[in-house]
């Protein structure tokens, strides 16, 4: 059987359709060696004793240094240079970044915050349905939209849940990503790399595979891997959130009710039944509310801010607010809450809030004190209604602009401690929404790539002011980046080296022997080894033509081998650097490399059992 030549193939190994009756030889020796530093870089990983940013670094320098002086044939020196750093102006990068900014804006506007309040409900009526109910609306969107946008969209909601006290990140991300992936390979529109399997089948005299020819057979296998994604998959992560060795401290406020509450009127009995779990009410519980009346409350930060959003009420003077909020729009600075601690030296001791002098002295609010336990105590059944006195020990929840707020915690000899958050800039929450909806929208119907989209978007969050230019490093990840140049060069390695087409041959000499259903697991299996090793467009660009051969040799039909190598190239759960989404999470969900091993390798052998067994089924072979 003559040889057909891929396009753009690698030297020493073409990227061709390859007889079985080739006869194997020996890799070449840059083949050899990138097979080698691919297995080290595994490794390396897996033992965990360094970190990913070091293991990453030390991979883009030995391609650097190895390939500059043993360069590939018919390349310079300088060239493995560039190949090597190539990753770090690699387009797949830039995407990441910008999703990180765009995903950035949401949380720093609160555009997410209606969907995350969503499903927090159905998070506390039970965990594992709110995860559930999670993972179907993933895996239904990504059905119809590029899964990478639907992800995009779902991780800041999760990580606002998991700051709300639902499940912590670690142990949804992963999961939600798996969803994703799973809803992306069930059509051709879910993915990219499925548009690309599909196109070089068609090239190579395939009838073209319709949009949902292959849906029910991802279906049936979605069923089976549901389960263990949902319920398994969870128990195998660990929990991120930082372990309080005490309890969180909870602040006295005086919440004022605003002339256009919905709440005025209402008994206070309502009220306290509207209230978050870990807000109480201090005070008389009779009589209906009025506008501008002051409630007692105590609380943690988190419900505080709950309490004032549903009773439309503010925890400090209006005018004070509103000078802080005035001056922030003026100087486009953001609006931050921080955890102050008072020190014997402080002139606060034995002043109440009101006599503080607090609100004309600095520009910033006093939102709440949280007070030591003994006082807190006064206040179970229904407390003083008074001020107290400011003691040593005492905690204040202060609000206002970073220069304001060190000048407030040095003249008064305040100590800040741990807890500064931004606070949203909720009057852009619309701007910011849209600019994700827009970014999306666009990029799932194909009118632009995902990159220039991404890009178009990040770019209108910084025009715009939902995002500040100094606040991009709190977006970005500099463990991601590292790790995502050093997987692109590795990928770019492995092809031009032509390990990957000589894994390739390797595998059609060991398939003549074996049943159908075991062919088709042994190419799925193939390509998911290349996919989450080296890239997706290289298992599709390399798998597809040798599957189709295959099919030829053995008298198959190509269409179950080709949807075999299309399966394949989404089966990327067991390494970070397989897609980019797995790297998207990393940061978020504070991943290990072993994490995606020990909970993306079951899910690879369920799916492909699942998978290669509905293909025998399907088609009859």
């Amino acid at each position: 059987m003559p040889v057909r030549v891929w396009p753009g193939a690698p030297y020493g190994q073409a990227a061709s359709v390859i007889g079985l009756t080739t006869v194997l030889t020996m890799p070449s020796f840059h083949a050899l060696a990138a097979l080698v530093v691919t297995i080290a870089m595994f490794i390396g990983f897996a033992r965990g004793k360094m970190p990913i940013e070091i293991i990453s670094l030390l991979t883009i320098a030995v391609i650097a240094v190895g390939l500059y002086f043993f360069p590939l044939p018919g390349h310079q020196p300088t060239d493995g240079l560039q190949l090597a750093f190539s990753g770090f102006g690699h387009y797949a990068l830039i995407t990441i970044c910008a999703l990180m900014i765009l995903g950035r804006g949401l949380v720093v506007t609160g555009a997410l915050d209606p969907a995350a309040r969503f499903l927090e409900r159905v998070f506390r009526m039970n965990l594992q349905l709110g995860l559930l109910v999670s993972l179907v609306i993933t895996f239904v969107l990504s059905m119809f939209v590029n899964n990478t946008p639907v992800l995009v969209l779902m991780l800041p909601i999760f990580a606002a849940l998991a700051s709300r006290g639902a499940l912590p990140s670690s142990k949804t991300l992963i999961p939600l990503n798996a969803a994703s992936l799973l809803g992306g390979v069930s059509t051709t529109i879910g993915t990219s790399t499925n548009i690309l399997v599909v196109s070089i089948a068609a090239d190579l005299g395939m009838r073209e595979i319709g949009v949902f020819d292959f849906t029910p057979i991802v279906l049936l296998a979605a069923l089976v891997a549901l389960p263990y994604v949902w319920l398994v998959m969870p128990r195998l992560l660990g929990d991120n959130r930082t372990k309080d060795l005490k309890e969180a401290r909870r602040f006295e406020a005086r919440l004022r009710i605003r002339e256009e509450s919905e709440l005025v009127g209402m008994d206070l009995e309502e009220l306290i039944a509207k209230l978050p779990k870990d807000v109480r009410f201090h005070g008389t519980k009779e009589g209906k509310l009025k506008a501008q009346q002051r409630l007692l409350v105590t609380g943690t930060h988190d419900g505080l801010e709950d309490a004032m959003r549903i009773l439309k009420g503010e925890a400090a003077p209006i005018w004070v607010l509103d000078r802080i909020r005035r001056t922030a729009d003026e100087t486009r600075e953001d609006i931050l809450v921080v955890e102050m601690t008072v020190t014997a030296d402080s002139r606060l001791i034995n002043r109440t809030l009101p006599g503080s002098g607090i609100a004309d002295h600095y520009q910033v609010a006093v939102l709440g004190i949280h007070h030591p336990p003994r006082v807190l105590g006064q206040y179970e059944g229904e407390g003083p209604g008074g001020d107290h006195r400011i003691t040593e020990g005492d905690v204040l929840l202060v609000m206002g602009l970073e220069d304001d707020l060190r000048k407030f915690s040095s003249s008064d000899s305040l100590l800040v401690l741990e807890g500064m958050r931004e606070v949203p800039r909720r009057s852009k929450a619309v701007l910011a929404g849209a600019i994700m909806g827009g970014a999306v929208i666009t990029a799932a119907i194909g009118l632009f790539p995902i990159a220039i989209a991404s890009l178009a978007g990040a770019i209108l969050m910084f025009v715009t002011g939902c995002v500040k230019f100094d606040r991009v490093g709190r977006a970005l990840s500099a463990q991601v980046i590292v790790l995502v140049a050093a997987s692109i060069a590795l990928g770019r390695v492995i092809d031009d080296s032509g390990a990957a087409d000589w894994l390739g041959q390797t595998l059609s000499l060991g398939l003549v022997h074996l049943a159908p259903a075991a062919v088709l697991a042994a190419v799925m299996i193939f390509v998911t080894f290349l996919t989450n090793f080296a890239s997706n467009a290289t298992a599709a660009t390399v798998g597809t033509p040798i599957a189709f051969s295959i099919a030829n040799q053995l008298g198959l039909p190509a269409e179950p081998l080709v949807l075999a190598v299309l399966f394949g190239c989404n089966l990327c759960y067991a390494t970070p650097i397989a897609y980019q989404t797995n790297m998207l999470i990393m940061s978020e969900g504070n991943y290990q490399f072993g994490d995606y091993v020990r909970t993306g390798v079951p899910l690879v052998l369920i799916m492909v059992v699942t998978l290669s067994i509905a293909l025998v089924v399907s088609y009859g072979i």
